[in-house]
């Protein structure tokens, strides 16, 4: 695996650029200086083809007169996904690696994953549109904006001292000609997806988000237990995974 960045200054610009190898792959990151830049990956047959054009390319930069920029900060720079290929592990945080390094958070195919289903994509998706827009995004009230102002539908938070009774009937009831049991399952979907998609681009977490975070989980697994028929001991794998990794992220990052 390799990491380096580099940094090019004459009398017009002022701009770095770094590569990381992952296996079979590359990310390039390049743009000026105190800006996000532009990310891309590259895909090649095998790891030792993957180096060996990392490091041509490295060679090259220096050639060009770009010099090793050891200060570059990787922990306050911000991560998105490309076009491409899109969710993948080489386009998140450094936070989000360290702490929510399963397979799940990457799996584009897994209902119960925050980026698998439909609803926890395309949040991610216009998450890092809006934050790329606006690095002062209100990560709290994006669920609402998303269901609300982009979907035209019911955004449903979890309440602190929400009884089972009230959940149920809730799942009972139509918004908008849609089952409430839907809106539900989706609002939770969205709270989830803004969570681990703050951390994956930001490598940080609302408090405020958080406490909702916490509270959609706790709810989810009433879903499971009152509306579907859960009725083992454990929690869902899911929701137990989301849990613990998030308490992991609180206390020590």
């Amino acid at each position: 695996m390799m990491k380096q960045a580099l940094r090019y200054i004459n009398e017009k610009s002022d701009k770095f650029w770094w590569i990381e190898t992952f296996q079979n792959l590359f990310l390039v990151n390049w743009g000026k200086i105190g800006t996000t830049g532009r990310y891309e990956l590259k895909e090649f047959h095998t790891q030792n083809e993957c180096e060996k054009q990392a490091s041509k390319l490295i060679a090259a930069k220096l050639k060009k007169g770009y010099t090793e920029m050891l200060n570059f900060d990787y922990m306050n720079h911000t991560y998105f996904d490309t076009e491409e290929f899109g969710l993948h592990l080489l386009t998140s945080h450094p936070n989000f690696r360290k702490y929510f390094a399963e397979d799940f958070y990457y799996d584009c195919a897994n209902e119960d994953a925050p980026f698998g289903n439909d609803a926890g994509n395309d949040t991610l998706y216009e998450l890092q549109t809006a934050f790329r827009k606006n690095s002062k995004l209100n990560f709290v009230d994006f669920p609402r904006y998303v269901i609300e102002d982009l979907w035209d539908m019911t955004y449903l938070p979890p309440q602190k001292e929400q009884t089972d009774e009230y959940l149920i009937e809730q799942a009972a009831h139509t918004f908008h000609d849609i089952p409430g049991e839907q809106e539900l399952l989706q609002s939770s979907q969205v709270i989830l997806a803004v969570t681990f998609g703050q951390i994956k681009i930001t490598g940080k977490l609302d408090d405020q988000l958080q406490h909702v975070a916490f509270l959609t989980l706790e709810r989810l697994e009433k879903i499971y237990r009152l509306l579907w028929n859960w009725k083992e001991i454990k929690k869902p794998q899911a929701i137990e995974i989301m849990q613990k990794d998030l308490i992991r992220f609180i206390n020590h990052s």
